[in-house]
């Protein structure tokens, strides 16, 4: 993995607080990077318009860029006001309730991409006992065995079909997590780069066998052992040292009292949907002219310094366009897939999984993980994170389906209408569901309604 390849990864799955700060040591710390003061060309505001779309249309397919006069937001109760989306998008006006970031751990990153993936309950729940049993490093430190065992007596498994849930749980991100050795964290991470990827064979070789015995032995005593050429090995040696020995630790929690700062606005103008990149999402820093004219002039040293760091300046700001292009991108799909959501809500949210966006924009899952996580979205119905337009499906009677978060929201409807003195139990809601073509089983209707925090029948009778 090459060290720009390294860097776009990092500066993609970075928050935008994490971004800002991120640039700040880096123009600290680099004399050819400097800020640059917006001009008024730049300050008038540009967003993503949908193409293709009459009237109320809101798919966000191939786009132009166009300015824009600020967008008028219309909330549920009727209130109109104004949020400009440009410099000012920053939500400091906003309510500070909506601007604290929820704590994301390891453990919840996975858990949220496992209920995203079309398994089985069974499997479901051969994922779950897998993932809790990862540590913060990303490794899986427990036997297979004895994770079949933990499953009893719920369920009677193998540890065949445990390895068979494992090997899908290790395509989750952070790439490597799942591992159950660091010579396997290191090749499930190369399996991942391109095949003509220099050194690539000979890394999985080394990382299958002979690894632990590269800090005893050297890159030199490593290809005599392997009877190869020693630059060969010392390409597949520096392969291996650019990959993440430690894939969980990038997952680390946000603090709870962090307030976040929203990498997308998306809002309805004159019957469209419109995305665009938040201004925190195009950081002002570029090359100081200054210091790179000076290399010409400057002796054989200093020349030296000033290219390497110049050099690094481009793969920083080329990693940025990247990082832009590639969120926006994702934002783009999302748009289309959910224009639904932001027009009536939660009931409206359809299945999205990660693979169907990654598979729409021509990006590998993980990279589509990476740009969502701890990224938000500022809409007409608030500030929320790009996680909340993914959601798991049922199939319903029609022969469609349904989001999670879409049957949350019709139970929760069913109950808010309920007798208070005689209260729907599981069962009843199962019924009603069913009746309405979503067929859901009356332990996944209390699932879900222990999710939403809804007492029981019984307890809501109590209350009542």
């Amino acid at each position: 993995m090459t060290p720009q390849l390294r860097q776009a990864i990092r500066l993609l799955q970075l928050s935008a607080v994490e971004l800002e700060a991120e640039l700040a040591t880096a123009v600290e710390s680099n004399p050819l990077l400097d800020w640059t003061e917006p001009s008024a060309a730049e300050d008038e505001p540009r967003v993503v318009v949908p193409s293709g779309e009459e009237g109320g249309g809101s798919e966000a397919g191939s786009s132009t860029e166009a300015p824009v006069a600020e967008p008028e937001w219309t909330m549920d109760d009727g209130e109109t006001w104004y949020e400009r989306v440009g410099p000012s998008d920053h939500d400091e006006d906003s309510p500070a309730a909506e601007q604290v970031a929820d704590a994301e751990t390891l453990l919840d990153h996975l858990l949220w991409q496992l209920h995203l993936s079309p398994l089985s309950q069974r499997d479901r729940s051969i994922g779950v006992a897998l993932i809790e049993a990862i540590d913060d490093d990303g490794y899986l430190r427990e036997p297979l065995d004895a994770i079949a065992a933990s499953l009893a007596p719920e369920l009677t498994v193998g540890e065949d079909e445990v390895a068979t849930v494992l090997h899908q749980v290790q395509r989750f991100d952070p790439v490597g997590v799942a591992a159950r050795s660091l010579g396997e964290c290191l090749n499930l991470q190369l399996g991942t780069l391109p095949d003509d990827t220099p050194g690539k064979a000979l890394a999985a070789q080394i990382a299958s066998g002979p690894l632990e015995r590269l800090p005893r032995v050297g890159v030199a005593g490593l290809a005599n052992e392997l009877k190869l050429d020693t630059a060969q090995v010392d390409t597949a040696v520096q392969l291996l040292r650019s990959l993440d020995p430690r894939p969980g630790a990038q997952m680390g929690a946000i603090s709870t009292d962090t307030y976040v700062t929203p990498d997308v606005v998306i809002w309805r103008q004159q019957g469209l949907w419109r995305v665009a990149l938040s201004e925190s999402m195009r950081p002002r820093i570029s090359i100081h002219r200054g210091y790179e004219g000076m290399i010409r002039h400057a002796s054989a040293s200093d020349a030296s310094y000033l290219r390497g760091h110049l050099q690094e300046a481009r793969w920083l700001l080329k990693s940025l366009e990247a990082r832009g292009d590639t969120l926006l991108k994702v934002a783009r799909c999302l748009l289309k897939q959910q224009a639904a959501f932001l027009e009536f809500g939660d009931s409206a949210l359809r299945p999205l999984t990660l693979r169907e966006v990654a598979t729409e924009v021509g990006l590998h899952e993980s990279t589509v993980s990476r740009a969502i996580a701890r990224k938000y979205a500022r809409t007409p119905r608030g500030t929320m994170p790009l996680r909340a337009f993914f959601a798991s499906g049922i199939d319903t009677g029609a022969g469609g389906e349904a989001s999670s978060t879409a049957i949350q929201a019709m139970i929760r409807r069913l109950i808010e209408a309920e007798n208070p003195r005689k209260p729907l139990s599981d069962a009843r809601l199962a019924e009603t569901l069913k009746a309405t073509g979503v067929p859901v089983a009356r332990r996944t209707v209390a699932k879900y309604r222990e999710a939403m925090s809804i007492p029981s029948s019984q307890d809501r009778v109590r209350m009542a």
